[in-house]
């Protein structure tokens, strides 16, 4: 996800299929193959829509485009279950975008990351010691977002990686950011090796680690989250200090806020859980996983902002 919504931005990141019941029956393999004989045997004299020829659908990729709703309208038809082709449930394309509501939805978080961003500048103080960490981790949501809008316009190998990548950014920085008593030169040099690491190892590999990547994303997300619900731990439970000036027993009034955004997250992830058809095969769980987000991200920002006015960071300078 792309702000620190690690546990809700990790399905998406491991849900990928190399294929499906859909693109391996018979009856697609062969409408496929009959398009391309008809449509595809000059690759010059094939001519799309401009809004096609941009978003890089050859003509293979519109074979398949069509062959995938015409079985899925007989599936309907028969009242039969709807198949996924290629890991993904067929979804009508607008201008080119393979699953509109979700860049639609992506866009709306890009929207809500810059205007928290827009507060955190001018609300929180340029002395104060974490407004840094703040904006930079707006601005790495930000990018994780335009990524994310990208892979659901056209979802091929490089904006794969692409949208997976700055997925980690954005939940790795989450992680550096909320160690917040100092981030030391230490912390920040692991942080780097670890996303350096990561990134390296799943683009030297000649197939993408799914596996790994999961394994990686669910452990800093969770980290991440166990760090802010302890934050919001009674102040005789909680082992952490949480401002560097004041003892481990100061707990704000407002604390709780910081499960809640744990528990709101966590349960916005469960609509990956209960995967659907698309209805009107234009909205699916998936997607509405990304709308729940944005009101997320707004709370979450207010979070930040009203903890960065706390009388505890008081006397502490950036």
């Amino acid at each position: 996800m792309r702000f620190p919504f690690c546990v809700a931005v990790l399905i998406p990141i491991i849900s990928t299929t190399l294929a499906s019941s859909g693109d391996r029956a018979e009856a697609y393999r062969s409408c496929v193959l009959a398009c391309q004989s008809h449509n595809c045997p000059d690759s010059t004299a094939f001519s799309q829509p401009l809004a096609l020829r941009l978003t890089r659908w050859t003509c293979t990729d519109d074979c398949k485009y069509h062959c995938m709703h015409h079985i899925t309208d007989h599936a309907m038809q028969s009242a039969q279950p709807v198949q996924q082709y290629h890991g993904k449930w067929p979804f009508w394309r607008l201008a080119g975008m393979q699953e509109p509501a979700s860049v639609a939805f992506s866009l709306l978080n890009l929207l809500a990351h810059a205007r928290g961003l827009r507060r955190l500048r001018a609300r929180v103080p340029d002395t104060h010691p974490m407004k840094n960490y703040y904006v930079c981790s707006a601005l790495v949501s930000m990018n994780a977002w335009v990524w994310s809008s990208v892979f659901h316009t056209r979802d091929l190998p490089r904006t794969e990686k692409l949208d997976y990548f700055s997925a980690a950014l954005a939940i790795l920085y989450a992680l550096y950011y909320t160690v917040r008593s100092g981030v030391y030169v230490a912390w920040t040099c692991i942080c780097t090796f670890a996303f350096l690491a990561h990134i390296s190892y799943l683009t030297l590999l000649p197939r993408f680690d799914y596996t790994y990547n999961m394994a990686f994303n669910l452990t800093v997300g969770m980290s991440h989250n166990l760090l802010w619900a302890s934050y919001s731990l009674p102040a005789s439970l909680s082992p952490l200090r949480r401002f560097p000036s004041r003892p481990v027993s100061y707990r704000p009034d407002y604390a709780s806020k910081a499960v809640l955004f744990v528990l709101l997250t966590t349960a916005a992830t469960a609509l990956e859980l209960f995967d659907f058809p698309p209805w009107g095969r234009v909205i699916d769980a998936h997607s509405l996983w990304h709308l729940s987000t944005v009101p997320i991200a707004m709370f979450w920002y207010d979070f930040l902002i009203q903890d960065a006015q706390d009388e505890g960071w008081r006397g502490q300078k950036s």
